[in-house]
């Protein structure tokens, strides 16, 4: 079973990592899915290469999405089909997972309002300004969107994604 991470330059490479690894030890393949095929850059300067593009793949590949944070989701929003294949996942209810600033791909995706969501402090506004209803806690769970705040929030963060994936091979 794939679980698609998304992936940009200056995305925070705690954010994508962790969940990247942590997958694959529950025993999902983890499928770095970029805007394009090629290698992209950290905040940090850590470099990942793309396992394929947005346009190459369907949602029905995917059991789950990760959407990690630092400035990637900037990025990410700006791509029509990232836009398309997160909404895609979210009306197929699979779970999505998105820390610290992916809540502006969220945003862009239009899946936020009504929902109730975390996400870094300096984007509350952003999300509330979306219709999403802000609270401060280091994981929200809002059916099938996972949140989160920031870096230290990882471990809780992960444990509850793994809780709504699918089970088995």
């Amino acid at each position: 079973m794939k679980v698609a991470i998304l992936l940009e330059n200056l995305f925070d490479e705690r954010e994508f990592i962790y969940p990247y690894y942590r997958l694959q030890e529950e025993g999902y393949e983890t499928v770095a899915l970029a805007p394009k095929r090629g290698t992209y850059r950290g905040k940090s300067g850590f470099e990942v290469k793309a396992d394929a593009a947005i346009g190459e793949v369907v949602g029905d590949d995917f059991v789950g999405l990760v959407i990690p944070g630092g400035y990637a989701p900037d990025r990410l929003r700006r791509y029509p089909e990232v836009l398309e294949f997160v909404r895609k996942m979210d009306e197929a209810g699979k779970p999505i997972a998105a820390i610290c600033h992916a809540g502006w791909v969220l945003i862009s995706a239009r899946i936020v309002k009504g929902r109730r969501m975390t996400g870094f402090f300096a984007i509350k506004d952003d999300l509330i300004n979306a219709g999403a209803e802000y609270v401060d806690e280091p994981v929200v769970v809002d059916g099938n969107l996972i949140t989160s705040r920031h870096p230290g929030d990882l471990k809780v963060w992960m444990k509850e994604y793994i809780k709504h994936l699918p089970k088995g091979s």
